[in-house]
C-alpha cells in the first residue's frame, strides 16, 4: 500500500456522509482538505524548529503560526458539515484577514503580503460556485480599499525596512503568491479532469444501458418531436436513430393510432404518467419494395423532470420508454380466436342437440306409434288400406331419419377431411335438370314457380356428379322452402372461362345481415323472425359450402330480409385435386344484395324464352 493511498483512505474517513455517494463531490472535498490539513500539519512541525532557531517569538509571530494552523478548523467544519461552498468562504474570509494582518505591519499597500490578495478569488474558483467567487473577489477588493485608506490616514505603524529588505520580501511574496496560485491552478486541473474522468464513466455507463437495452429510450416536445432516441429503435425498426428524430417517428405511427400517440405525450407533458399502445410501421431486412410492416409498442411516458434553474417558462418535454409487444398482441388474438372457437363450438353442441332432439323425437314417434297400431291391428280392426297409409308413413318417418343422419355423417366426414371426392366427367345440364324435376312437384304444391335456365351448349366437366345434384338440391330446396306462395325461384347456369356458374335465386323471406355473417355454419338456423313453415337440421347449406370448397370452387351469397335471396356457386370445370389444405382456401363471401338486383336477374331470365323449362302450377 503506496503512502497517496494511505493519505486518500483516511482523507475518505473524514468526508461527511453526503459527499461519499457522489464522486465529484467526494473529489472536490478531498481537494479541499488534503492541502490545509497537510499544509496546518506542516505549520505546527514547524513551530519547534522554528522556536530553536528564533527564541521566544513575538506576539504577532504566535498569531501567525495560529493562523496557519487555523485552517485545520476548516477542514473539520467541512467534515462535519458537508458545507462545501460555507468551508470556502470561511477559506477566504481566513485567508484575506491573515494577509491583512501581515500587510498592515509591513507597508500596508505596499507591503509584499497585498500581492497575496488575488490569490483569495483564485481559491474560491475552486468551490464552482459563482456565489463564493463573487463574494471572495468583493473581499479582495474590499481589502485592497481598506489597506490603500488606512496608508493614505496615516495609521500603519512606522517600520521603515531598508530597500534590501523590502525587495527581498517583495520577491518572497510575489514567489509565495505565485506558488500558491500555481498549486491552486493544478488543483483546479486535477478536479477538471477528475470532473471529465467522472462525466466519461457516465456516460460510458448510460451508453452501455442505451445500447443493450432492448427497450427504447426517447425524448419528445409535448407535440410529439423526438429530440433524442436510443440506438435500441435501430434494431426494432431497422432505421437509423437520424430518420426518426423530429417528427420522423410520428410519420410510422399508423394514422390510427396517431390521436392517441399525442394524447399521451400531452398529458405527459402536463404531469400524468400514461401509458399507450399503437402501431410502428417498420422496415425488415431483405422485405420487398412497398412492403407494409406494422409492430404493436407499448409506450409509457411521463414529465422530464426540469432542472430547477432552467426558465420555468420553456415548453415541458416528456421521456418515454418503448417496448415492442407484438407477440404479446398476437397471443392475446390467438387466445380471442380461441375463445370464440370455443363459443361457436359450444353454441354448435347446444344447437345440435336442440335440433336433433326434435329431428329424431319426431319421426321415431311416428315410427313407433303406427308400428304399435299395425301390431294391434286385430283390436284396432284395421283395414288394408290403413296398414298400407301406417306403413308408408313408418317408411317415410325412416327415410327422414336416414337423411338426417346422413347428412350428419357426410358434414363429419368434411369437417375431418376424410370425405373423398369420385372425380369423373358428367354432364352438369342433364344433372341440373334433374335436380330441379325432382323439386317441381314440391314446388307446384307450394305455389311457386320453378324456372330453369340451362343452355344447351353446356360442356362436359369433370368432377363429383353426386356432390354436384346435393348441392343442387340443397340450394334449390332451400329457395322452394322460403319462398312464399306466388313467389319465383329461378336455377341458371353458364360458363365463364373455366368456371361453371350456378346461380339459385328466388323472392322469398330473406336473410337478415347478422344471419348472413353465419350462413354455411353447422347447425345454423334462422330466427323465427322469418316465420319459417318448416323445420330442419340446419346442415343443408352447411354441407354445400364444404362440398364447393372440396372442389376448388367458389359461394357466394346474397341477401336481404324480405327481399329474396341470390346464391352464387363457381364450380371448376376440370377438377384438379388440392395442393392446400380445405381450411385455408377462400370459401365463401357473403354479401349483401338489393331485392332490385335479384328481380333484374329473374326477369331477364324470363326473357330468353328458347332455354327456359318452366316448372308451375
Amino acid at each position: 500500500m503506496t503512502v497517496l493511498s494511505i493519505i486518500r483512505d483516511c482523507l475518505d474517513a473524514l468526508l461527511h456522509p453526503s459527499a461519499r455517494y457522489d464522486a465529484l463531490m467526494r473529489a472536490r472535498h478531498r481537494a479541499f482538505m488534503a492541502p490545509r490539513l497537510l499544509g496546518s500539519l506542516a505549520a505546527f512541525a514547524a513551530f519547534p524548529v522554528y522556536l530553536a532557531m528564533r527564541g521566544a517569538p513575538s506576539a504577532i509571530e504566535v498569531a501567525a503560526f495560529a493562523w496557519l494552523i487555523a485552517p485545520i478548523m476548516l477542514s473539520w467544519f467541512l467534515s462535519r458539515t458537508g458545507r462545501y461552498e460555507g468551508a470556502h468562504v470561511l477559506s477566504s474570509l481566513a485567508l484575506a484577514g491573515l494577509i491583512m494582518a501581515v500587510a498592515i505591519t509591513t507597508g500596508g499597500i505596499e507591503s509584499f503580503a497585498a500581492v497575496w490578495l488575488i490569490v483569495v478569488p483564485l481559491e474560491a474558483a475552486l468551490s464552482a460556485s459563482r456565489r463564493v467567487a463573487a463574494f471572495a473577489s468583493l473581499l479582495a477588493l474590499s481589502c485592497v480599499g481598506m489597506l490603500i485608506l488606512v496608508s493614505q490616514l496615516g495609521w500603519l505603524p512606522v517600520a521603515e525596512p531598508s530597500a534590501a529588505e523590502r525587495g527581498v520580501l517583495m520577491a518572497f511574496g510575489v514567489a509565495s503568491a505565485t506558488l500558491y496560485a500555481a498549486g491552486v491552478a493544478f488543483g483546479a486541473e486535477s478536479l477538471a479532469r477528475a470532473s471529465v474522468a467522472l462525466l466519461s464513466r457516465e456516460e460510458e455507463r448510460y451508453r452501455l444501458l442505451a445500447r443493450n437495452m432492448s427497450d427504447v429510450i426517447s425524448r419528445h416536445q409535448r407535440n410529439g418531436a423526438v429530440q433524442f432516441i436510443s440506438p435500441a429503435v435501430e434494431a426494432m425498426l431497422g432505421m437509423q436513430v437520424a430518420q426518426l428524430l423530429g417528427y420522423g417517428l410520428f410519420d410510422r405511427v399508423h394514422v390510427a393510432d396517431r390521436p392517441a400517440y399525442l394524447t399521451a405525450l400531452s398529458d405527459a407533458a402536463r404531469g400524468e404518467v400514461r401509458s399507450v399502445e399503437f402501431r410502428l410501421r417498420r422496415e425488415p431486412v431483405g422485405s420487398e419494395r412497398g412492403q407494409v410492416d406494422f409492430i404493436w409498442v407499448e409506450m409509457r411516458c411521463r414529465p422530464l423532470d426540469q432542472d430547477g434553474a432552467r426558465d420555468v417558462t420553456c415548453e415541458a418535454e416528456v421521456v418515454a420508454v418503448m417496448r415492442d409487444v407484438t407477440d404479446r398482441k398476437l397471443f392475446e388474438q390467438a387466445l380471442d380466436q380461441a375463445r370464440s372457437a370455443a363459443e361457436a363450438a359450444d353454441a354448435a353442441k347446444t344447437r345440435f342437440l336442440a335440433t336433433m332432439s326434435h329431428e329424431l323425437r319426431t319421426p321415431l314417434n311416428a315410427i313407433i306409434g303406427f308400428s304399435e297400431m299395425i301390431a294391434q291391428e286385430q283390436s284396432l280392426m284395421l283395414g288394408a288400406a290403413q296398414r298400407k297409409e301406417y306403413a308408408q308413413l313408418i317408411n317415410d318417418s325412416g327415410q327422414h331419419l336416414l337423411s338426417v343422419v346422413n347428412g350428419i355423417l357426410d358434414m363429419s366426414k368434411m369437417e375431418s377431411g376424410t370425405f373423398e371426392i369420385a372425380s369423373e366427367p358428367f354432364a352438369p345440364r342433364a344433372s341440373l335438370l334433374h335436380c330441379c324435376n325432382l323439386l317441381a312437384l314440391k314446388a307446384r304444391e307450394n305455389g311457386i314457380d320453378l324456372i330453369t335456365d340451362a343452355p344447351q351448349d353446356l360442356p362436359v366437366m369433370t368432377g363429383d356428379p353426386r356432390a354436384f345434384k346435393q348441392i343442387v338440391l340443397n340450394l334449390v330446396a332451400n329457395a322452394i322452402k322460403f319462398t312464399e306462395r306466388g313467389g319465383q325461384v329461378c336455377v341458371s347456369a353458364a360458363v365463364s372461362g373455366s368456371q361453371l356458374t350456378l346461380r339459385i335465386s328466388d323472392t322469398g323471406v330473406g336473410i337478415a345481415p347478422d344471419d348472413l355473417k353465419r350462413i354455411g355454419a353447422p347447425f345454423f338456423q334462422t330466427g323465427t323472425t322469418y316465420q319459417r313453415r318448416h323445420e330442419g337440421t340446419g346442415l343443408g347449406l352447411s354441407i354445400v359450402k364444404s362440398l364447393v370448397a372440396l372442389h376448388l370452387g367458389e359461394l357466394t351469397v346474397q341477401s336481404r330480409l324480405g327481399e329474396g335471396t341470390a346464391v352464387t356457386v363457381k364450380l371448376p370445370l376440370v377438377y384438379t385435386p388440392p395442393q392446400v389444405k380445405p381450411a385455408e382456401r377462400k370459401i365463401a363471401t357473403l354479401t349483401p344484395a338489393l331485392r332490385q338486383d335479384i328481380q333484374d336477374h329473374v326477369h331477364d331470365q324470363s326473357q330468353d324464352q328458347p332455354a327456359l323449362v318452366k316448372k308451375s302450377a
